[in-house]
């Protein structure tokens, strides 16, 4: 299919989310950004929630992967489920009864000021960095197959496709990408279910027979019963546990969408339908993964990881099908960064520039507080830019891989700090409280190195989040003394007490 043609069916594409975003923006405020006036229909939140818990990375990655791991993914999957049911009766109430706009007051009002900036400040780090790998992978995936082709330099593409975003993500923030991000899921899985549809077809295959070919393939293995292997069941399954309950019920992008909901059984019942929705696409993706692993002998496709995916489409399957897999992987593409960005320019307006405390003490009228966040927002697009290249520098064969591996060590210190705000009823010097969340990473990044004198030929894999978790519990329970919940010495007066409400 002509490049010139693909091109314009994303400007197409980009042109339908403008019209999305001109129809929810208008007379929009900062509360519209933020939590889109907290009314947002709880269906749609969950059906949306998809495409930004998948994003392009889901998309390539974890079909790519199916070769080394099988269908191992499920085991992590098993672990999502119930960390999502932790988000949903654990988390979510709390939220609800505080009444947040930004989740990371909670640590504020908790454990004090410098705890609430520490958490946005490591939500802010592993956002940026994990989106904009996402990001990255799928402009990466459209410069070579589109781009490349018509003489369109990486960093052009890059700045095109953040100024997409940066347009319509400007004025409605939370408000437009709830209405965007259902439509991107929607593209997303058409794309996936064409996709397995035509290689069911080409390969004169039953979903019965595939299976059974993939048995055969060894690619429809689950368990790993290798306690020393980084894949072993039960480190899987926790880690996919913690990893949701990091990744979603601690980070600002997932909760601000779950939040925008008017209410508390709305919220949950979203979280309960995302779950759903997630384990039978997920389940999807890893057959689409076993089928392009047959079919690539095929096809004398050599390409694995990452690239084998877009190898078989760009080099083996027919112009409409080409023409599908692009749509659904821009779909793909926008959602990891749209909610990223919006969630981003939040938390740092709220929680480092404490815009709404400055607005209730007057301090800050709202014109100038959306100027602020104006600029943030355009602040947050270059820097994303800049990631960007980063990444295309590094140039990593698995881009889940390196996600994952950063999440364990950026998603770490948020768990410790919400873990020790729940679960215990100490007060912390809130002036020791960034030196112990910097601790908790170096103090994985050693253990790591040194892994194989502490622990062998056992290798840290993804339960290494887990691991920074602890660090940063017990480093905050040596600065902490028994107390009542928020009203330590260096707590925060008045708010304390609301905090042992919520609490």
């Amino acid at each position: 299919m002509s490049p010139a043609f693909l091109f314009f069916v994303i400007f197409v594409y980009f042109g339908l989310l403008l019209a999305v975003a001109w129809a929810t923006s208008r007379n929009a405020d900062n509360a519209s950004f933020f939590i889109g006036n907290k009314n947002s229909r709880w269906a749609l939140v969950a059906f949306g929630m998809v495409g930004t818990t998948l994003s392009g990375v889901t998309f390539v990655s974890v079909p790519g992967a199916v070769g080394r791991d099988g269908f191992g993914y499920l085991q992590i999957t098993a672990g999502y489920v119930i960390g999502y049911l932790v988000v949903a009766f654990v988390l979510l109430p709390l939220y609800y009864r505080l009444k947040l706009t930004s989740i990371y007051h909670y640590l504020e009002v908790r454990l004090g000021r410098r705890a609430g900036q520490s958490g946005a400040a490591f939500f802010i780090v592993s956002r940026t960095l994990g989106a904009t790998a996402r990001l990255y992978l799928v402009v990466n995936i459209l410069q070579a197959a589109i781009l490349d082709r018509l003489g369109v330099p990486f960093w052009a593409t890059n700045l095109v496709i953040l100024l997409m975003i940066l347009l319509y993500t400007y004025e409605g923030g939370v408000k437009t990408i709830v209405w965007t991000d259902m439509l991107q899921t929607t593209g997303m899985l058409a794309g996936l279910a064409a996709c397995v549809w035509f290689l069911l077809h080409a390969m004169d295959l039953s979903v019965a027979d595939s299976l059974d070919q993939m048995r055969a393939a060894g690619l429809a293995r689950v368990f790993d019963f290798d306690v020393d292997s980084p894949g072993y069941l039960w480190k899987q399954v926790v880690a996919g546990a913690f990893i949701t309950i990091a990744m979603t019920g601690m980070d600002q992008e997932m909760m601000q969408k779950n939040i925008s909901v008017r209410t508390l059984a709305g919220a949950q019942k979203n979280m309960l339908l995302l779950t759903l929705i997630l384990v039978i696409v997920l389940g999807l993706f890893l057959f689409l993964g076993g089928l392009l692993h047959l079919y690539a002998p095929q096809a004398g496709v050599t390409a694995t990881g990452d690239r084998l995916f877009p190898a078989i489409v760009t080099e083996h399957l027919p112009p409409a099908m080409q023409l599908i897999f692009f749509v659904a992987l821009v779909s793909a593409l926008f959602p990891s960064a749209d909610g990223a960005i919006t969630a981003l320019t939040s938390s740092f307006c709220i929680d480092l520039l404490g815009m709404q405390r400055r607005q209730a003490a007057q301090a800050l009228d709202e014109r100038t507080a959306m100027r602020w966040r104006h600029r943030v927002h355009l602040g947050f697009c270059a820097l994303f830019l800049l990631l960007v290249m980063v990444f295309k520098w590094i140039d990593s064969a698995s881009m889940i891989g390196v996600i994952l591996k950063l999440a364990g060590y950026t998603y770490g210190p948020l768990l410790g700090l919400f873990g020790f705000g729940l679960l215990t009823r100490r007060v912390v010097r809130d002036r020791l409280v960034p030196a112990v969340v910097i601790a908790g990473p170096l103090q994985c990044a050693l253990l790591e190195h040194w892994q194989h004198l502490f622990f062998g030929t056992y290798r840290l894999g993804l339960e290494l989040l887990v691991v920074n978790g602890l660090f940063v519990f017990a480093g905050l329970w040596l600065v902490s003394s028994p107390g009542s919940r928020g009203k330590g010495k260096e707590g925060t007066g008045a708010a304390g007490a609301t905090a042992t409400d919520a609490n």
